[in-house]
Parts: C-alpha cells; structure tokens; sequence
C-alpha cells in the first residue's frame, strides 16, 4: 500500500425538491455555474489538485447523460490514463440489494481495496467550495483519529432543515451531530457539516461490511454522518467560500456572487485550480448599441441589448432593444429584440420573445424551463 494514497468516492444522492424544475432532468451536480462550469467541477477538481487518480461516483438512476456528456473521458481532471479512471455505481442499486436481503456495500469494498489506498475522502456536490483536501489530510494524520469532517462557520438562514450541524470542543474534536431545526435553534452562526470526510481506508472497509450486516442506511453521506457521534472525529474548518446550494434562492445566489470580485476571485482563482470540460469557440460579439455593466458573459454570444449584474452563457443571444438585469441566462438562449428580464434564470435553449418582460425577485427568481419559447409575460412565475 502506497503511503499517503487517498482514493475518493462522490456521492450526492439527494433530490433537492427547491431546485426543480431545474433538476427535472438533470442531477444538481451537472447544472450549470458561473456561465461556462457545472457544479460537479468544484469536487472534481478538488480531487485532482489532490492528485487523487481514481474516484467512486454514485448518482441517482436515470440522471447520468448530462454527467457523461460533462466529464466525457475525463481528460479535464486527469483521469483519462490507464493508471487513473472513474466508476459510476446507482443508489438504486444499493437499495435494490439491501432489499434482497444480499451485501448491499459490496461495490464500494470491493473499489476500496482494489484502489491499495491508505486514506478516502467523501464528497458531495451541493456545497460549492473550492477546498484543499491535502491540507485537511495532514489534520487527520497529525491528530491519529480514524475520521475527519469538514465544518464552515455559517449564519443560520444559509441552512437548510434537516442539514448537519456539529458541535465542536477546544480541542478540534466533534463531539456531537444533530439535524438543523430552525424553530429549535437560538444561534445566529453554527457549524454546517459540508459532508466532505477523509477516513482510514481499511476502517472505512471494516464499517461498511459491519454496516451492511446490522441493515445501516445504504446512503454513504447518511453512513458516515451517524459514524461523526460514534467515533472520535476530528473537526476540520474550512474558512474558504462556500455556498450550500439547496433550491432555487440559494442556486441563483451563489451565481450572482460571482459578480462580486472579491467572491468571485477567493473560489475561482485561489491555489486550487477549477478545471471544467473545454470548449473552443468564437469570442463574443458586442455590438455598437450594446451596453454591459457588472457583467459575465462566455464564448460564442452576441450581444446587441443592454446587460446588468448578469451572467450570460455561452451562445446566448440578446437582440437589440433587449434589457437584462440581475439574470442568469444559460446556453443557447435568445432573447427578442425590447424584451426585458429581470431577476430570472433562463434554463438552456429558452427563447423569449419581441416585447415580452420577464420579472420576479431576488428572493424568489422566475425560473423559464429549458427548451421553453415564452411568448407571454411572466410575473413570479406566472404567465400574465
């Protein structure tokens, strides 16, 4: 066994009923960010800064070909090598075996001790961070115990009900887990679990086949969550960015900070690299009557209206006349000359038509289905 190896595994099973429709036909962690990535290239690339070279990925049934047409070959991350590689395993089939009564774990032990690894790291998708997952290995060596957890300092309306809180002592141990409950909680900050973990490999392995003979949950996130009360733990705080995107609001949220450089420059252009599928295309085309303020806008676009505290992806068009403000528009949109939209999120390929205004809140952005050709106001969502 290779000294220091860690192997990692991916998993973000849960479906997040506040991001429909925009995970309708897509896992959370394909759906698009900041103009050019998707969610998934903040743990993907986490884990190649790691120089981790072999991943444990598990997604639902039925939500894989937008994460096949994203990673490809994975050449992005590095994993396209005979010596590095992914695997993609169903939950479903975790919850078929457990009720069959057979191992339901088996998969995951059996690409845990192919993988020779000392250590494995756990990721999800859901939190957006940018993390150095060797520094929070060199925390789990030096304090010795068999699992450590990442924790943020967050203010109590960026957490979700039923999300983990840890409670930690002086000495850097979680000594507790508990479920979020707003009208129980009195703190205005607590520690959010970001449910990233690195564990003993042959621990984790020992767990597992145990877990798997006392009918444990088959949801690793879940697993490991309970092992935070059972074990000693070391708590790990990140201090970098970090969004925890959960439905709409906080989806549309951490897009728009991007606009912020301050933001915008501590995820994206720390030491950790974000590396995301490429794609050369044609620069975008601004023309003489467009005017854009506080703005992104990605490759292949042409831009004749006017854009604010936007983020425009990639070959969208905004026709003359056009005004769009506080509003993420994905691929491939076009909008009609003298329409105007305004705190919304345009999913991909969606066409607005002349004339037509699209306006909802901050707090409560219109979301426009893909492939949609809108051709009737649309105030909060609902058609005028």
């Amino acid at each position: 066994m290779k000294t220091k190896k860690m192997c990692a595994i991916l998993g973000n099973v849960s479906k997040f009923q506040g991001l429909l429709p925009l995970t309708e036909n897509r896992p959370l962690d394909t759906l698009p960010f900041d103009c050019k990535y998707r969610l998934i290239d903040f743990p993907l690339s986490s884990i190649a800064n790691a120089n981790i070279n072999s991943i444990f990925m598990v997604f639902n049934e039925g939500q894989t070909r937008s994460l096949f047409d994203h990673i490809g070959g994975g050449k992005e991350w590095n994993l396209d090598s005979l010596q590095n590689r992914y695997f993609v395993y169903f939950y479903q089939d975790f919850l078929k075996r457990k009720k069959q009564g057979f191992p339901y774990y088996d998969a995951v032990i059996d690409y845990l001790e192919k993988s020779e690894a000392e250590y494995t790291v756990f990721m999800g998708s859901n939190m957006l961070c940018n993390i150095d997952l060797h520094a929070v290995l060199k925390s789990h060596r030096k304090q010795k115990n068999q699992l450590t957890v990442v924790y943020k300092r967050v203010e109590r309306e960026k957490i979700m009900v039923n999300e983990g809180i840890i409670q930690v002592d002086e000495e850097g141990r979680a000594i507790s887990f508990y479920e979020f409950k707003p009208d129980e909680e009195t703190k205005e900050q607590l520690n959010l679990c970001m449910d990233i973990y690195i564990v003993q490999t042959k621990w984790l392995i020992q767990q597992l086949e145990m877990g798997q003979q006392n009918d444990t949950s088959p949801n690793l996130h879940t697993f490991l969550q309970h092992k935070i009360a059972e074990e000693t733990t070391t708590a790990y705080e990140y201090t970098g960015y970090l969004s925890n995107i959960h439905d709409v609001a906080s989806y549309y949220q951490a897009n728009m900070d991007m606009l912020d450089s301050t933001k915008f420059n501590a995820l994206l252009y720390s030491k950790q690299k974000i590396y995301t599928k490429l794609k050369n295309e044609v620069p975008t085309y601004y023309s003489k009557d467009s005017l854009v303020k506080n703005s992104q806008c990605a490759t292949g676009c042409i831009i004749e209206g006017h854009i604010e505290n936007s983020l425009i992806s990639r070959r969208a068009i905004i026709k003359k006349g056009s005004k769009v403000s506080h509003s993420i528009i994905m691929s491939n949109a076009t909008i009609a000359e003298d329409a105007v939209i305004e705190y919304a999120i345009l999913d991909k390929n969606v066409s607005v038509e002349a004339g037509i205004k699209i306006s909802g809140t901050a707090e409560q952005p219109v979301v426009i289905k893909k492939d949609q050709v809108v051709s009737a106001d649309v105030y909060g969502g609902e058609a005028k």
